[in-house]
């Protein structure tokens, strides 16, 4: 079984404030641009959507905006890794250590991240917070492989098949924490389990094929979906 993680609200908590000083630190140095007042929704949404959203409103082209994504990404590593904390442990959720480490132990089970981030983004966050061996590197799918979250997934397990052909869908699922993680597992057409860790409540997050309180729960959803369990 091929298990999908994604990062901020599922795995960390509370640990996008450097992010997003880096995003906007990038996109002052690559665009010149203040960043214009008002909020961005950002859950669920990769590094470069939320980056095309911000430079719109600043009146940035769009054929600026596809020109520059390729210096807006390495600038943005680069300024992330300047803030990012040496050590981002206190931004575990809840048992996810003890999780991923049943999850990783279990016959056949293999764990990768499907986030939003930027993968230099992404591999900071998990390898300060000590859990980053448990995704191996050259696997999973990120937000700077593509601006479209739905396409993350299918890319996932292109990379985690053998032979050519891609992870069975029925043998795949993504375990995120907003309606954008569930949204981008059906357009692929595996399961999806949500935490409700993140900023959606439980109600909210019911079009997934089972909902958990908390990554406690994660093992005993995976068992109940007839997965993770060979």
């Amino acid at each position: 079984m091929l298990l999908l993680f994604d990062i901020d609200g599922t795995l960390l908590l509370k640990a996008s404030r450097e992010h997003a000083e880096a995003l906007y630190a990038a996109l002052r140095r690559v665009h010149g641009i203040e960043i214009p007042a008002g909020r961005v929704e950002a859950a669920g949404r990769t590094d470069l959507a939320i980056a095309r959203t911000i430079l719109t409103r600043a009146g940035v082209s769009a054929e600026r905006i596809d020109d520059r994504a390729g210096d807006v990404r390495a600038a943005t590593a680069l300024e992330y890794a300047k803030r990012c904390p040496a050590d981002f442990s206190d931004h575990l959720a809840p048992l996810v250590p003890k999780v991923l480490d049943a999850l990783a132990a279990r016959d056949g089970c293999r764990l990768a991240l499907v986030t939003g981030n930027l993968e230099p983004v992404a591999r900071l966050k998990v390898d300060r917070a000590g859990i980053g061996h448990h995704f191996a590197k050259g696997q999973g799918a990120y937000g700077s492989d593509n601006e479209d979250r739905t396409q993350l997934p299918s890319l996932a397990r292109a990379r985690a098949g053998v032979g050519g052909a891609p992870y069975p869908r029925a043998e795949t699922v993504v375990i995120g924490d907003t309606p954008r993680d569930i949204a981008c597992a059906h357009a692929d057409g595996v399961a999806v389990i949500a935490v409700a860790t993140g900023p959606f409540r439980a109600a909210e997050l019911q079009r997934a094929d089972a909902v958990c309180a908390h990554m406690g729960e994660l093992p005993a959803a995976l068992d109940a979906l007839g997965v993770a369990t060979r």
